[in-house]
């Protein structure tokens, strides 16, 4: 179960950045939330897969820690920021204007920040 959680917290802040962003444009937050919420979902499972394989391969003998901000945090971050914003642009609900910076810094917020604070408080 505690394996679990750094994902949890993960999803949930995900899901916190969609819906500041929704709010943030007058939107719908829980009509459209799922549309917003399913490209960045998906990158965020794609960055805890390529998380998880990298922990294996690199650090063979060490035990995955969800809850390291190198790698696992950084390549949660990339692959929710990637993934999301490619998958953004594919399905037409675009990636325009300042919202790639504005994504990458509240994802970096969000996914680097507990991670850090965690680590700044053992």
């Amino acid at each position: 179960m505690k394996k679990l959680v750094p994902l949890v917290v993960d999803a949930l802040l995900v899901i916190l950045f969609c819906v500041i962003g929704r709010q943030s444009h007058d939107e719908a937050v829980l009509t459209g939330l799922l549309r917003t919420f399913w490209p960045f979902g998906v990158g965020l499972a794609i960055g805890w897969l390529v998380a998880l394989a990298a922990a294996k391969w690199i650090y063979r003998d060490v035990r995955f820690d969800g809850t390291a901000l190198w790698p696992t945090g950084i390549l949660v971050w990339l692959g929710t920021l990637c993934g999301g914003l490619l998958l953004r642009l594919i399905s037409g609900q675009g990636v325009s204007g300042l919202f790639p910076v504005i994504a990458a810094a509240a994802l970096a917020l969000f996914l680097l920040g507990w991670r850090a604070a965690i680590k700044a408080l053992n």
